[in-house]
């Protein structure tokens, strides 16, 4: 089967190899969410008010992908580090230890949802009217819960064995599937909203299928579930593990409280038209950052497997490679979002009076987009060489010390309303992007040159 060579191939190779695969499986990974929200716009009668409803779920959806990251990219890097120093034992039992709190923990969201699915969705600013729309569609999605966290978290450790070309058919399984099932569920069986569900849960059914088949039978690193007893002797890999994943999922579960912020503030300050702006926003913001995270998801286990085997000059050229790739392409879209606002917002609404709010908001919420691959190219960096401390701070500092007090600050101390809202997110890409970077240079750069010197840099 084939597989990515990190012990010998080139570098620049290596990373593309790595990145076009799971470029494609990101893409495709968005088919999920992305085309139930365009179907889901076009329902006659009720298109815009549903598509603002789906958009009040979106918070509970990153609450489910952050748990998949904390153990799935909290592990894999780690796992890559074992494999690259030959401790093969140890990159077991962190596959076997993520694998089953990735199982336990899904069963515990499923069941925290399905039973307080109504007030959370309160919480988050549902109306009367999205409500109707909002709960049938999250409780129907929480079912699917296992499915969804299995395939996701478990993809970067396929990834990491170098079987690239697997991750990518797991996510393409499931998105052809949802891409066949929308329409039908929502249209041909005339189920609306909870339709764009069970196709969803389906696919990611699927989709976990194929990976856990291959993950059993096939790769050279196979799961197990743990026993309880085992799970408790294993718990300083545990602790590891969810250190590592912990800035991860800060970073997803603080998108998540952005969200939650923002809609708040929109509904009460402009209405249930611009949470359907934001709605449209955050699938843009989604579509454009998928072959970013590509990059730098790519370039992960590179670093990782070349740390662990002490060749810092490979680590070097990987993050350098890294950090050109995703310049040119930040800079390619950067320009497209400024410039063609709307060939991007039709994608997602034909509504003219939704489509003319959200252009001027789209040009303000990513005016500084191009910072963005700073603050990737630096966190990625840290998690892929187990720095955990860094890793964590600069997921804090973007998203709750920075956008969160301005989304309230900038509307209502500022007088700025909306507008505020939109603004903060830029001022927080430039000020978390360049900051993470530049401490990113002044410890890793030190450290590899220590290493290449031949002194002894604990990992």
């Amino acid at each position: 089967m084939r597989r990515v060579d990190f012990e010998n191939g080139g570098i620049v190779q290596n990373i593309l190899q790595s990145a076009f695969p799971m470029l494609v499986a990101q893409i495709l990974n968005l088919l999920y969410n992305i085309v139930d929200r365009v179907y889901i716009a076009r329902i006659p009668g009720i298109g815009t008010t549903a598509l603002g409803a789906v958009g009040l779920c979106f918070p509970v959806i990153v609450i489910i992908t952050a748990f998949s990251n904390l153990f799935g990219s909290g592990g894999a890097p780690l796992f890559s580090i074992a494999r690259g120093s030959g401790d093969q034992q140890r990159a077991h039992r962190i596959l076997h230890v993520a694998f089953t709190m990735l199982a336990g923990c899904a069963l515990v969201l499923m069941a925290a949802g399905l039973l307080f699915a109504r007030p959370i969705l309160t919480v988050f600013g549902a109306s009367p009217d999205a409500l109707q729309y909002a709960l049938p569609y999250m409780q129907v999605y929480l079912i699917g819960t296992l499915p969804a966290m299995l395939a996701t978290g478990l993809n970067p450790f396929v990834n990491a064995q170098g079987y690239v070309f697997v991750g990518m058919a797991s996510v393409v399984i499931g998105a052809m599937a949802n891409l066949v099932l929308d329409p039908l569920f929502i249209f041909a069986l005339n189920m609306g909203v909870p339709g764009a569900a069970v196709a969803t849960v389906i696919s990611q059914l699927l989709s976990a299928a194929y990976l856990m088949h291959f993950l059993c039978r096939k790769a050279e690193y196979r799961v197990k579930v743990l026993l309880p007893k085992q799970l408790a002797a294993s718990l300083a890999c545990v602790r590891d593990i969810v250190s590592l994943g912990t800035a991860g999922f800060i970073m997803q579960i603080t998108n998540s409280l952005v969200t939650i912020s923002c809609n708040s503030v929109l509904a009460a300050t402009g209405g249930d038209l611009y949470v359907s702006v934001m709605t449209i926003l955050s699938s843009v913001r989604q579509m454009v950052e998928t072959p970013l995270l590509a990059i730098t998801d790519g370039s992960s286990p590179i670093i990782s497997y070349n740390y662990g085997a002490r060749r810092p000059h490979r680590v070097r050229r990987a993050c350098l490679t890294m950090a050109l790739l995703a310049l040119g392409y930040t800079l390619a879209i950067w320009l497209v979002i400024l410039l063609a606002p709307g060939v991007l917002i039709a994608l997602f609404t034909n509504d003219r009076a939704l489509q003319a709010d959200t252009a001027p908001a789209m040009k303000l919420y990513f005016s500084t987009f191009i910072f963005m691959l700073l603050q990737y190219v630096g966190q990625t960096t840290f998690k892929a060489l187990n720095k955990k401390r860094q890793a964590i701070f600069f997921s804090l500092l973007r998203k709750v010390i920075i956008v969160v007090p301005l989304t309230y600050l900038l509307p209502y101390a500022f007088g700025m309303g909306t507008t505020g809202v939109f603004l903060a997110e830029p001022i927080s890409n430039a000020a978390g992007g360049c900051l993470c970077f530049l401490v990113m240079l002044l410890t890793v750069l030190p450290e590899l040159k220590q290493m290449a010197s031949g002194q002894a840099v604990q990992l």
